[in-house]
């Protein structure tokens, strides 16, 4: 069991196809959506996804989608993905060069390592230590509710790669 920055345990990340799916219901019943062909179709691929441990743009899961069934909206894709993130099924990662993607990570408090090379992403179990939180909020007169952490390198076979062309 992790920690998150004020000490409460979490869940550690599950992203096995029933709990993806199940999760995606909930967050879709706690908004009073109906259970719809779309909708189900989206869990699917979502789920897809996190079988895969990849990451996905929302416009590249419309695409893929429309090939499932032409009908599916852009706006019904973008609200269910922006609805999924709200529900902390999904994660919006920043990537080093500016642009975000998205991950099925519906866990607790957690953050982000990303390969600048080849654009892996792992999730962590790692955070700030409550003293520094604590110091910025004492120093900048903010009351901190929350934060993010992104963290960048080269993955290890990026490095192997990278030291074998170099020889």
């Amino acid at each position: 069991m992790g920690q998150d920055e004020q000490g409460r345990g979490h869940e550690p990340i599950r992203t096995d196809r029933d709990s993806v799916l199940s999760a995606i219901s909930s967050v879709f019943a706690r908004a009073g959506m109906r259970s719809t062909r779309q909708r189900r179709l989206i869990a699917e691929a979502l789920a897809g996804v996190a079988a895969r441990n990849s990451d996905f743009s929302t416009e590249d899961l419309w695409i893929r989608l429309r090939q499932e069934d032409h009908t599916i909206g852009r706006a019904t894709v973008y609200r269910a993905v922006d609805l999924l993130l709200e529900g902390g099924v999904l994660d919006r990662v920043a990537l080093p060069d500016g642009t975000t993607t998205h991950r099925v990570c519906g866990g607790g408090h957690h953050h982000h390592v990303t390969c600048t090379q080849c654009r892996r992403i792992v999730a962590v179990d790692a955070c700030l230590p409550r003293e520094v939180v604590r110091a910025v909020s004492q120093s900048t007169d903010f009351e901190i509710d929350g934060h993010a952490l992104e963290l960048y390198g080269r993955c290890a076979t990026c490095r192997q790669s990278g030291s074998a062309s170099n020889n």
